[in-house]
């Protein structure tokens, strides 16, 4: 019994619903047998459908059967069981969809554990065996599963191919290699492999390499990181330093102003009540006075009157007190004045020493990157745009600002501007209030005879001819007419060509050196491009060239 049970299949006696071997085994009416308990789960889904069947054979079955042990085999599987026969293979053993079957197995096939490239067949592990234990079959291929093994057979030949066409760079069998690929460079299939196997292993250690600074690049990556935050965070804590000792400074400044005034108050008031003090003493002595020379002057008695005039009459000399003037002040209103001027430097410093921090931090670029490409669609330009607003401090005295000083008109005679260094003396100019860095965009609508959309850093000077736009090197000048455009930089003139346009689009790409001037209609149109180092924050400029004309800083939507 113990040899027939070593030769017996085990899926011979497995249940084929649970794969295992047999428990209380019993015998349908078609012969197969089954689980008692697996056959029992099984019809008693199907007791709705009020017929049952065969989970093999699909036979079915009315009334439900009866079920009864099937003594015998279940001897058999008890016995089998003590000479050491294992269960049918787990449902994992089996071959799915997906996987490599074994081209020996009947019925429901094994998974393949190998493939042979000499038989062309795949095998499980039992079918397998052959192959380990056979001299001649000891010396075949074998390789992981591959479905592919039908790819290795001549379509026209129907036998391996085991050559290869250089040639063609095609794999052919040896009868290919006589007859259609005759004269062709042919090799072995093995010959062709080392070769290209040594060209696999070049490029793997190309592609290794290749990894390995990688690696070293993320490496360096990481710890750049580590140190731009590093780097952020003290810089955060010592610019907060800073900032909470300029507070304090101004802070104390402020409590001493606070102190000056308050002691200056009491001075004054202390003198101006001294001197009403004395005041009132004068007036009350003059009173007295006043009143001996009044009783003096009612005595009737003549003699008795001259007599006594000579004593009383120096009481009529007025005590040598100067009037009080009263200069027309305006007590403590000049300080306020005085500290409201120490407040406008202190913002323009701060707008100006603040752009030039921003500058700084957007320059913090620790990667080589490409620059953005230009825009080209209306969206795209928007995208850049900023709100600019004329500053009235650089502005020159016959030019009005009107529109949230947004727009300018050249007027012919001087608006009432205070004196201020940063204004310009010569020409009808005024720069913008905001510093442009990064990607910008802006419109400009003209009106009138001609007008200039400039850009210049701030240092441009304000007098003289070097103040024009476009006649230093400080300054980038488009100078519209009517009927055509001219530009300028430092004092070198650029004819532009083209019908001449009421708005014009400027694009600045600060880091990238970038300046472009579009003329705009329905579309956009280049009319000039700058491409420079740009060393300072730049500032928006207008120049409007005769009386009634206008510029104007568009709001885009």
């Amino acid at each position: 019994m113990a040899q027939k049970g070593d030769q017996l299949d085990p899926e011979t006696i497995s249940c084929s619903i649970c794969l295992d071997l047999l428990k209380d085994p019993v015998t349908l009416p078609c012969g197969h047998s089954y689980c008692m308990s697996c056959i029992k789960s099984h019809w008693d889904g199907e007791d709705q459908k009020g017929v049952h069947s065969c989970p093999q054979c699909r036979r079915t079955f009315t009334p439900r059967p009866v079920l009864e042990k099937n003594i015998m085999l279940s001897v058999l599987v008890e016995q089998l069981k003590k000479t050491g026969l294992q269960a049918a293979p787990a449902d994992h053993c089996y071959a799915g969809p997906e996987d490599v079957s074994c081209d020996v197995c009947s019925g429901r096939k094994l998974k393949a554990i190998k493939s042979c490239l000499v038989c062309l067949a795949s095998y499980c592990e039992k079918h397998l065996q052959p192959h380990y234990e056979s001299a001649p079959l000891q010396k075949h291929k074998l390789v992981e599963p591959s479905k592919n093994l039908q790819e290795n057979i001549c379509s026209r030949h129907d036998e391996v191919m085991k050559m290869f066409c250089r040639t063609d760079q095609k794999c052919i069998c040896y009868l290919c290699s006589v007859d259609e690929h005759g004269g062709h460079d042919t090799v072995s299939a093995a010959a062709e492999r080392t070769e290209r196997q040594r060209e696999l292993e070049v490029r793997r250690e190309t592609i290794q390499q290749e990894i390995q600074d990688r690696e070293k690049d993320v490496e360096l990556l990481q710890q750049e990181v580590e140190a731009i935050n590093h780097s952020a965070d003290q810089t955060v804590e010592d610019s907060e330093e800073i900032f909470t000792q300029l507070i304090r400074l101004i802070q104390k400044r402020s409590s001493d102003v606070k102190q000056q005034i308050r002691s200056q108050q009491e001075t004054e008031v202390r003198r101006v009540l001294e001197l009403q003090e004395k005041l009132e003493q004068e007036i009350t002595e003059l009173k007295r006075k006043d009143a001996e020379l009044k009783q003096l002057s009612h005595t009737e008695d003549h003699n008795q009157f001259l007599h006594n005039y000579q004593s009383v009459s120096a009481l009529g000399e007025s005590p040598h007190s100067s009037r009080v003037n009263i200069r027309p002040l305006r007590y403590f209103e000049d300080v306020t004045a005085a500290v409201e001027e120490l407040r406008d430097k202190l913002q323009d410093t701060l707008r100006d020493t603040w752009t030039n921090v921003s500058l700084t931090v957007s320059g913090v670029d620790v990667l080589l990157s490409e620059p953005e490409p230009e825009p080209e669609s209306r969206a795209g330009f928007f995208r850049c745009s900023c709100d600019i607003t004329l500053d009235p401090n650089t502005a020159h005295k016959n030019l009005l600002l009107s529109e949230e000083n947004r727009k300018v008109e050249l007027m012919n005679h001087p608006q009432f501007y205070s004196d201020h260094p940063d204004r310009f003396i010569d020409y009808v100019q005024v720069l913008s209030r905001e510093s442009l860095t990064g990607r910008c965009y802006w419109e400009v609508e003209w009106r009138g005879g001609a007008a200039s959309v400039a850009v210049s850093y701030k240092n441009i000077s304000r007098t003289g001819r070097q103040s024009f736009f476009g006649l230093n090197d400080k300054s980038w000048s488009l100078r519209c007419f009517t009927d055509r455009f001219v530009f300028w930089h430092n004092n070198i003139e650029t004819s532009i060509s083209g019908p001449g346009s009421s708005r014009i689009g400027v694009y600045l790409d600060h880091r990238a050196g970038l300046l472009s001037f579009y003329r705009v209609s329905e579309t956009r149109t280049l009319l000039h491009r700058v491409q420079t180092t740009f060393t300072q924050p730049l500032l928006a400029g207008l120049f409007v060239h005769w009386t009634g004309s206008s510029a104007e800083f568009c709001q885009l939507k």
